[in-house]
């Protein structure tokens, strides 16, 4: 019996009707990955022997892009909420801050940043460094950039930016662990916001998001601060409206685009303290049943700088409000 199963298998394999993807894979000599070693060679001055060494071990991985196909900001709000708002990530903010207090005053004084914005970054990120990721960043990022079509012009310019830092921070490019999309360190930075924003901040001579608090919570500062900030505003605010009449206010993006007196006008009920002149962003929330209403201001359109999708702005935003309530 177990023959004939293994013949009927084997048949099934040779007519093709049953198709094996390999876990993983060797980067192939496509046009594109030659233009991209030519760019690097040409423009960043890499020498050509020795980059075509290091992505001979480079692997092109089929998790990696089953990951790709269903990112946790598909799913409604209500089950999305419930990854992140969690008793061990409020419980573990908490400690964070507890660990890191120092640094977190140090940086919330000097760019404005407020100490459970940081952490519930770091928080929603990697709850604390629990899970940085499990894929090599250059894997990662070659993968994306040369098997995954619809985002390969952004992965390939990643992919460049990560060659570079780890040449201006002498690290060695096998090295680096990061998430399926390439992103490193407890505040999964991309490598061009690597190169952009991270810090070292207790100017040891290295900026180490990996395994340095410091250095990853004044680097989640900076981003915040070179993406505008504003020190002291508020976030968000839960609203209520009568009628249907805010529906003709709801719509994609996250940018601000639409005035407190405009809402008004259409019977939602505003904070009193907010102008009429304020611009802000309508959101609605999917519950199991019925939605919630809530304001973006330009602070929560900060946030989404970080991470595009409005349920991560809102996790961060309402992890940040849980832990600093624990904290009290």
């Amino acid at each position: 019996m177990k023959i004939k199963k293994s013949l009927s298998l084997l048949t099934l394999i040779a007519a093709g009707l049953l198709r094996f993807e390999p876990v993983q894979a060797e980067v192939a000599e496509t046009d594109s990955f030659k233009q991209f070693i030519g760019n690097m060679v040409k423009q960043q001055h890499f020498n050509e022997v020795e980059l075509r060494k290091l992505f001979k071990v480079v692997q092109i991985q089929q998790p990696i892009l089953d990951a790709m196909s269903k990112p946790a900001e598909g799913k409604p709000w209500f089950q999305y909420r419930e990854i992140f708002m969690t008793e061990a990530r409020i419980a573990g903010g908490v400690q964070f801050w507890k660990d890191n207090e120092a640094a977190l005053k140090a940086v919330e004084s000097q760019y404005g940043v407020p100490a459970e914005i940081i952490i519930a970054i770091i928080g929603v990120e990697t709850k604390y460094g629990a899970f940085t990721g499990k894929y090599r960043v250059i894997d990662a990022l070659a993968t994306l950039a040369f098997a995954y079509p619809p985002r390969s012009e952004f992965f390939l310019k990643e992919l460049e930016q990560f060659l570079l830092l780890a040449r201006e921070e002498r690290i060695d490019p096998l090295q680096p662990m990061g998430s399926y999309a390439g992103a490193m360190g407890l505040p999964q930075f991309m490598p061009s916001s690597f190169r952009g924003y991270a810090k070292d901040l207790d100017m040891d001579g290295k900026r180490n998001i990996w395994t340095n608090s410091a250095d990853a919570i004044a680097s989640v500062a900076n981003y915040f601060v070179r993406n505008q900030w504003r020190a002291g505003a508020p976030i968000a605010y839960p609203v209520s409206a009568r009628g249907e009449a805010y529906r003709q206010a709801l719509g994609k993006g996250v940018k601000p685009d639409v005035s407190v007196g405009e809402l008004r006008r259409m019977a939602v009920d505003i904070p009193a303290q907010l102008a009429a002149s304020e611009m802000v962003k309508l959101l609605a929330y999917q519950q199991q049943e019925g939605e919630d209403l809530w304001l973006g201001l330009h602070n929560f359109y900060v946030i989404t700088r970080y991470n595009h999708s409005p349920l991560y702005a809102m996790a961060v935003y309402q992890l940040s409000q849980a832990i600093a309530a624990r904290k009290g």
